[in-house]
Order: C-alpha cells, then structure tokens, then sequence
C-alpha cells in the first residue's frame, strides 16, 4: 500500500475524532427565537424567525410527525449544520414539523421553538428583485479579498509533475493569479516548519535553526506582492515528543513538543528572522501568526487539550517578544471547536489574542461577534482561515456550478462580520492524501491542475467585479435559494449579481424545480442610454467541467491538443449579446431564467 493510502486511510479513521474535552465555558441563557413562520414554495420550505440577542448562529431540526422524533437538518458532509442568520431554506420535497433553537458556543443550546408546519408546493413561482441604483448602503464588504488557502507553501519548490503539469510552477502561478486577478492579499498554507523546509534540527543536543528554504518559499510569493499567514506548524521532527505521530502523505509530524522552552526559542527565532529579512513595518502592516492548525482534531494533534493551550500561550508569547505588534491568533480549529475555551483560556492566561480564526466547510460562517463581545473583546479581527464547501478530499460536488452558488452565498452572508473569508484552497496542486488522480476529482481548488479556472473560481472574479457602493436589493416571491448582491463603481456602472443555490448536497446537479423565472427591475438610473452585458455560470456556461466532456474527455487527463482546446475555451461566457436601451424616466427591467445551480451578473453601462 502507498503512502497516500496509507494516509487517507488513518485520516478516514481518525478525522472526527476529538484530540480532548477542552475546559466548560459559562452558561450563557437565551430565550428561544420568537416570531418562527415557515411558508411552503417551489419544491422548498423557508423558515425565518426574530434575530436572538447573544445567538452565534441557530439550529433547526426537522421531523414528519408535530411528535415525532425531530432531528438536525445536518447534512452528510457538512461540519456545522447551524446557520448564522434567522432563515432556513429546506429543499427535500417532503412536508415537515419545524423548530428552531439559538445557540451561543458550539456546546450551547438554547431552548427549541414550539413546532411549526408546512409544506412544499408542487409549482415553482416567479421571482421579483429590485435594486434602488441611487441608494447606497455601505462600501461593498470584500470578504474574500484578505486571505486564500493553499497546499504546503514548499510544494511550490517541487519538481513533480501531475497529469504532465509541472507543479511547482503551476501552483506559484495560481497563487499569482489569485493576487493580480483577484486583488487576494494573503495566503495561508500548512506545515512551514516541517522538515522539507530544514527549519530545526539538533547537534549534540543543541537546536540549529536554518530558515534559508523559507526564504525561498516567501520571497515567491512576496515577489508578486502576496503575504503569508504564517502558520506556525507542523512539529519539526528533532523538537517532537513523538515523531511516530503523523498526518497526511507527507507525513507532517502534530506531537506536541518535547520541550516547549525550545519550541518558544524556535517561534521567536523565525519571527526575527522575518523581521531582519522584511522589515519590522512590513511585517506588523502585513504579516500575522496563527498557532497551529485543527489542535481540537486527534488528527492533526497528538496532544491534550492543555498541552495546545500551552503551546498557544508559549507561541504568542514568543512573537511579541520580537515586537508586541506583531499580529498572533488562533485557535485555527476545525468546525468552530475550541474558540470559547481559547477566548476563556487567554482571559486567564493573559496571553495575546489579535484575531480569532476557525474553520467551517458546507455552510455559512457562524457569528462569532456576541462571543467576543461578552468577553469585552469586541471588534476583534474574525478569520475563517478554512471554508469551502465540502471538508472532504476527491468529493466533487465544488468542481460544477453548485460550487459557484454556494461561495456566492457564504460571501455575502459574511460580509460585514467576517474580515476574512478564506477559501480552502487556490490550486488543485494538492497532495495531502495523495496527488489529484485525474483533471476533474472533486479537488479543493478553485483552480484545476493546468490552471484552468472553475466555476468557483468566477464566481468570485463576478464578485470582485462588483463596484465600491453597495446598493439597497429586495427579493419577492418564491424566492427559495436566489440571493442577489447589488453595487454601482465609481463610473456609474450599476452591476447586480444574483444567484440561484441550495445547501443540499444530494441537488448539486441540479433540480428543475427549484429553477426561478426572475424579473429585475432597476430604479433610480440616470436618464440615458445603457449597454448591458449578462454573464452566466451554470452546467452549460462558464463551467470547463462541461467543456472536457463535450470534447470527448474520458481519460483521467487531456492530451496536448486538448490541454490547448480546454485553455482556448475557459471563459466567463455571456448569456447573450451585449445590447443597448434607452431609458426616459422609468425603472429599467427585464426578466430572464435562473436555473439551481446558477449565478447571473447583469451590468448596466451608461453610454
């Protein structure tokens, strides 16, 4: 068996898996949410219900019976399955018994609502947005912009290839297009200390630190104005308590250290360097440290729960020590876990908290914001430094259209409360349970090997695309999954941005009646004539997935001519041709169909 077996089989045994009980935080009471209404649509139900003050986020169960047995709306690969805002859409066509609880910590319920009914109806209805082009509501929230994912930086230095691409160079340029395509700023990957990098080693008993290979990994990226999010794993081997204890195919060692003083000299060794190599001011402007990665996990720790809250401690200690504005954070956990005990924990400890970071995949960010402020820390920076829309290697589902909808859903649903929102990862140049088998294997990237853009990859591209003032947007009628974002640039061009998508997994090919015939009407555009131009993702459009079989692709990899036919044809498609119309006081409108999966983005261009 291979060593990529070999891993993907211990992470299949041990992924969820807790590493340890961290200490109980306080009970925090909430009422249970008033107001709940559940209104039956097109194929789906919408709950909604009054925000609940101190609430991160909210649970619905479901059952057939008002006394049956309920359970969780969790889906088979989601790890929260509570949303952060008071609305649910359930697209299983089956009538059901609703309630809804608050909850304040990820081991914290409130009490449940009484329950609820309704049912799916068998049609689908119209939809109806309006976007008031002369109201602004606030500068547009980029919540994508801070940071992107990416595989070990040192994959960067490989001389592989993968499917006759070379990967070092594919994967620094998809990081360079993520920069000047995209405006990303930061970049956070795993295991910089591992010994690929030669970063520790000892001599007769003495630590030797030896940061020349990661000033080869950072001065790529920092070449083409990108910064590191230095994430400080995994346990170099010389340093570990037990370097038996091992993750992924590249087998980085999550030990605890065998003697934290080391361990600390370590950090602040590595941090100084980096100060010396870029300067102290670029280094707090644009740097930070997060303290290891998925500590709550037993698979990414061999530790307790106070052995990472140790190491947190001695960590962020040892960053200030070079200079106390240097940016140190964490808990850098899986699925929420463990970011009430940190904040409980450095509450006591006194150690330093600049920003709070987690990970959550399948859903929306929760709101993590009443927990900070309860603990007099409000306005510290919130950083999902993981996101995407499956935790799982090879799945599939982020490589089509249902992908682009669910980015576009989690991003607005974060902007404004979120600083960073960072998807999980830039590249499919990724080998942590063994390199990409084939073109199209469900990888993380947003990026194929070979560099061709995915749907998701748009989806964002349209986002960015979206001008500076946010404009007020409202959506009527059946509205299920549309979601529409609306902004207007510094020129005057009006871009609307909408969406058609759902958090079930089982419909990411698509369900017909979940489709929405949409009317939007634009008011408040000067007088004049407008050009506009209507881009569009779905399974025929915009997606190279749907390109690789149209031109006969049944091999795990194209051939020449077929690398050159999928490059010539990977692009944002248009709907239909550009056209004019001229407007003399009155709201401009049109109305075009919205398959699920699908995003539109409509622009209006004053000529």
């Amino acid at each position: 068996m291979s060593t990529a077996d070999d891993a993907r089989l211990d992470w299949q045994a041990r992924i969820y898996k807790a590493s340890g009980e961290a200490a109980a935080t306080g009970r925090v009471e909430v009422a249970a949410p008033a107001g709940l209404h559940a209104t039956g649509g097109g194929g789906h139900v919408t709950l909604t219900w009054e925000p609940v003050a101190g609430a991160i986020g909210y649970i619905v169960h479901r059952a057939s019976g008002e006394a049956g047995s309920y359970a969780s709306t969790k889906q088979r690969d989601v790890d929260v399955p509570a949303v952060p805002e008071p609305r649910y859409v359930d697209t299983r066509h089956e009538p059901a018994w609703y309630k809804v609880a608050a909850i304040t910590t990820m081991d914290q319920t409130g009490p449940f609502t009484e329950p609820v009914f309704a049912a799916p109806l068998a049609e689908p209805g119209p939809v109806v947005l309006r976007v008031e082009a002369s109201t602004s509501m606030r500068t547009l929230p980029r919540p994508w912009k801070y940071m992107i994912g990416s595989e070990h930086l040192s994959y960067m230095l490989s001389a592989h290839t993968v499917g006759g691409r070379p990967v070092g160079p594919e994967l620094t340029e998809a990081l360079r297009m993520m920069r000047e395509e995209l405006g990303v700023e930061t970049v956070r990957a795993h295991a910089i200390l591992c010994d690929d990098l030669g970063v520790y080693r000892e001599v007769d008993g003495a630590p030797v630190h030896d940061f020349s290979k990661v000033d080869e990994v950072y001065d790529t990226i920092t070449s083409f104005g990108m910064r590191p999010i230095v994430e400080l794993s995994f346990m170099p081997r010389d340093l570990a308590r037990d370097s038996s204890k091992t993750v992924f195919g590249y087998e980085a060692i999550i030990s605890p250290p065998k003697d934290y003083g080391r361990w600390g000299d370590l950090i602040r060794a590595l941090v100084q360097h980096l100060v010396d190599r870029y300067g102290l001011r670029e280094v707090i402007d644009n740097w930070a440290f997060e303290v290891w990665n998925e500590a709550n996990l037993e698979v990414f720790w061999s530790g307790t729960p106070e052995e990472f809250f140790r190491l947190y401690d001695v960590s962020a200690a040892a960053v200030k020590d070079v200079h106390p504005d240097i940016r140190v954070g964490g808990p850098s956990s899986a699925a929420n876990g463990w970011v009430q005990e940190l904040i409980d924990h450095v509450n006591i400890s006194g150690a330093a908290l600049d920003f709070l970071s987690t990970h959550t995949y399948g859903n929306a960010p929760l709101d993590w914001r009443p927990a900070l402020e309860r603990q007099g820390r409000k306005g510290t920076p919130i950083w999902w430094s993981e996101w995407g829309p499956t935790p799982t290697h090879f799945h599939g589902i982020g490589d089509g259209p249902f992908g682009a909808a669910f980015l576009l859903h989690g991003m607005k649903s974060a902007a404004g409360r979120v600083d960073a929102l960072a998807h999980w990862v830039a590249s499919d140049h990724f080998e942590e349970l063994g390199r990409p088998p084939a073109l199209f294997h469900g990888g993380f990237g947003l990026l194929t090997v070979g560099n061709l853009r995915k749907p998701r990859y748009f989806a964002l591209a349209l986002a960015d695309r979206l001008g500076a003032d946010e404009l007020l947007c409202s959506a009527t009628g059946d509205v299920a999954g549309v979601e529409a974002w609306a902004a207007r640039s510094a020129t005057g061009a009006v871009g609307v941005l909408v969406w058609n998508g759902t958090l079930n997994q089982d419909q990411a090919d698509g369900e017909e009646i979940l489709s929405r015939e949409v009317t939007l009407t634009v008011d408040g555009l000067v007088t004049g004539e407008y050009t506009i131009s209507h881009h569009r993702i779905d399974e025929r459009h915009s997606n190279i997935r749907a390109v690789w079989a149209e031109i006969g692709g049944t091999a795990d990899w194209p051939e020449a001519g077929q690398w050159d036919r999928l490059h010539a044809a990977n692009s944002l498609d248009e709907l239909e041709s550009v056209c004019t119309v001229d407007l003399e006081n009155e709201p401009l409108r049109l109305t075009f169909t919205l398959p699920m999966p699908a995003v539109s983005y409509l622009e209006f261009t004053r000529r």
